[in-house]
């Protein structure tokens, strides 16, 4: 995903590989979990960031699909997935020291999405 600030595409980093006109529509994926879906959001380290994330019963698999995705053109996010119970995940992010800020826009992102009206 360029480095520039939380609008549009700003936790997009150089080294995504995914092509560029695909990029919006991968954005709008994560912004669509992160406003039905994020429940809170903590930063465990400066490369570790975890959301708590509440659905329906398609929630993991969806989560699941998207970071896969996500992994594919971003090899240096890792992303760990579990699920307590049935509509409920948790979302583990973490990134090497080289993209941190990558992780502060996501985990901005996030935020942000997480508590609009």
């Amino acid at each position: 995903m360029t480095d520039q600030p939380t609008s549009g595409l700003a936790w997009v980093p150089e080294a995504c590989t995914l092509p560029t006109a695909e990029q919006p529509l991968r954005l709008a994926e994560f912004d669509a979990l992160f406003t039905e879906a994020v429940r809170d959001s903590t930063r465990l380290s400066t490369t570790h960031l975890r959301l708590q994330l509440m659905g329906g019963a398609d929630l993991e698999p969806v989560v699941r699909d998207l970071t896969a995705r996500e992994t594919q053109c971003c090899s240096f996010f890792t992303f760990g997935i579990v699920a307590p119970a049935a509509g409920h995940v948790v979302l583990d992010v973490e990134v090497p020291p080289a993209h941190v800020n990558v992780l502060d826009a996501l985990a901005e992102r996030a935020d942000a999405k997480r508590t609009q009206p």
